[in-house]
């Protein structure tokens, strides 16, 4: 995400190389959903340069590889995880595996990913995002997840798009969303210390902030209970994600005198033709 083409020249150097963005963005931010390696796992070398250019505090919350949650759905991905697992290796504790799964994978899957997690490094955090409709609205399908969760010592990452579907979109980009993205309630229990929100609001700044309200005051609660949750906050084109980021984190910080305030972001210069 941090390659993002709309942030050179507003929250990042307009001239600085793809491979030392991600140093620019943790100015920005310190937390990073690792979206790519859904796709494919990166060579070790990559995520060495990943830990290197982010301090001990940032936090990558890291997606397993599409074969393994969607293609074989945990069956005979030995060493598709194993390579995974080497290649992240370097990120350490600062890394959450983070398991998203497909909307037909429903309650009765239920005991294979209980297996899954089971084989999970010890000390690894795992986190698990679903989409069948039964684990939201069904209460024994809800428990019996959050029983398996709880056995792994695994967070139940909610993804919130209750705001982004109150009315029919209005651009390019939240129609494409709009195809895309999950229609779900809203789940704000947190099963573990660190809990994971994932948001997506509007092209609308003032829709996605008044929509985001009732987080602040759960996220808040979390913090005043001793948890420390990362919130990743999404637009349908993402342009102003950074600067959103921030904006959440400071109407926590109302709510949380004692937080931390984020990093202070490098300047960012004008381009120049000379």
């Amino acid at each position: 995400m941090w390659t993002h083409k709309a942030w050179p020249g507003r929250f990042l150097p307009p001239s600085l190389p793809a491979k030392e963005r991600l140093r620019a963005y943790a100015g920005w931010c310190n937390a990073v959903e690792g979206n790519t390696t859904f796709y494919a796992t990166p060579a070790r070398d990559t995520v060495v340069a990943w830990s290197q250019q982010t301090g001990p505090g940032f936090r990558f919350v890291v997606k397993l590889p599409k074969v393994v949650t969607h293609e074989r759905r945990f069956a005979g991905v030995e060493a598709e995880m194993r390579a995974f697992l080497d290649a992240i290796e370097p990120l350490g504790e600062r890394a959450v595996l983070w398991t998203q799964l497909p909307g037909s994978f429903g309650p009765s899957d239920v005991d294979a990913l209980r297996r899954f997690l089971r084989r999970l490094p010890a000390g690894r955090r795992r986190a698990v995002e679903v989409r069948h409709p039964g684990f939201f609205t069904d209460a024994g399908s809800t428990s019996l997840l959050e029983g398996a969760l709880a056995d792994a010592e695994a967070e139940w990452v909610p993804f919130d798009t209750t705001v982004f579907f109150q009315r029919p979109p209005a651009s390019e980009a939240e129609q494409d969303a709009w195809a895309k993205k999950p229609r779900l309630p809203r789940r704000t229990r947190a099963l573990t210390d660190r809990p994971i929100v994932r948001y997506l609001g509007r092209d609308s700044v003032e829709e996605t902030v008044e929509g985001w309200r009732p987080w602040t005051a759960v996220v808040a609660g979390w913090l005043r209970e001793g948890r420390s949750p990362t919130v990743f906050v999404h637009t349908p084109d993402n342009d102003d994600a950074p600067a959103l980021a921030r904006r959440f984190h400071d109407e926590v910080r109302v709510l949380v005198p004692g937080l931390d305030a984020l990093p202070e972001p490098e300047p960012v210069e004008p381009a120049t033709l000379f």
